[in-house]
């Protein structure tokens, strides 16, 4: 019925799709790591959920000079032209991976008025760039049989960086926790889980399709075997918050320390025009 969706999934990349793949891991296997993961994640979340703060002045305004209306527009056009490739391709189930998710998230970021809510979004999803860093260092690029898709791997992901760093500059409502709080990054991280072994290993296992190598470790993966999941879980809960904070440490570094890119003495300062006054975020909007 949805083979439309993924049966232009190039079977000849090894660890792709396939029953191979799809049986990698015994279904015993599993359910068992799945329900342990999501137990322990939707238990932390829990705990977590209450000690997520942020600021009450969030709704700032700048004026960017159309930066985030040029941005926005690009990132839509690149989003639309890798949904065009997926339904040329047969492969739009690949729009569930993750980076394809978080670009989603960043064409709402930059679209929407200030709000809780974008404050709340622009924080978890800080913590999902380990996806990005990790597709430049193990690009999978041999799927996309078109020049154009290949090349526009790279400038998605790349994207994936220049969009955060971008509205960190911008400030207001795009703004970050203190350093040594890392609720956010727990709570990031245990929704992140939960997407992968419930949402994508859901529909991976009747597509038979690596989504995000739920199925089967990549060929580069350095723990591959039965444990793979369990050391990927592992290792990610230590590169997502690490590589948050460095991100987040180097922002602040170039945005209001080093000279050639300084545009404001602080991270929570907003750049806020003269002519513009600062009010309370619920005085016009509500989440």
């Amino acid at each position: 019925m949805f083979e439309w969706a993924y049966s232009g999934a190039n079977r000849a990349v090894p660890r792709n799709v396939g029953p191979e793949c799809a049986y990698f891991l015994s279904t015993k296997r599993q359910i068992i790591e799945t329900v342990i993961v999501v137990t322990i994640c939707v238990y932390i979340s829990i705990k977590t959920y209450p000690k997520l703060s942020i600021p009450q002045d969030t709704n700032y305004v700048k004026n960017d000079r159309g930066g985030k209306r040029l941005l926005v527009i690009l990132l839509a056009l690149l989003w639309g032209m890798e949904i065009g490739f997926k339904f040329a391709s047969r492969t739009v189930i690949y729009l569930l991976n993750p980076c394809h998710v978080t670009t989603l998230i960043q064409i709402y970021l930059l679209a929407a008025p200030p709000s809780k809510t974008v404050t709340t979004l622009f924080r978890i999803h800080l913590n999902l760039l380990n996806g990005p860093l990790l597709a430049f260092l193990f690009p999978e690029t041999a799927s996309r049989k078109i020049f154009a898709e290949a090349a526009l791997y790279w400038i998605q992901h790349g994207m994936m960086f220049v969009i955060p760093y971008y509205l960190l500059r911008i400030g207001g409502p795009y703004n970050i926790e203190p350093f040594w709080d890392f609720n956010w990054a727990i709570f990031s991280y245990c929704l992140n889980l939960i997407y992968h072994f419930v949402v994508l290993q859901v529909i991976a296992i009747p597509a038979q399709v690596n989504l995000n190598h739920m199925l089967c470790p990549a060929i580069l993966d350095p723990f591959d075997g039965p444990w793979y999941r369990v050391a990927a879980v592992v290792h990610q809960a230590l590169l997502c918050p690490l590589l948050c904070k460095i991100f987040c440490l180097i922002s602040d570094f170039c945005l209001t320390k080093f000279p050639p890119t300084k545009v404001k003495p602080q991270m929570k300062d907003s750049l806020l025009d003269n002519s513009v006054i600062k009010q309370p975020i619920d005085s016009h909007h509500e989440d």
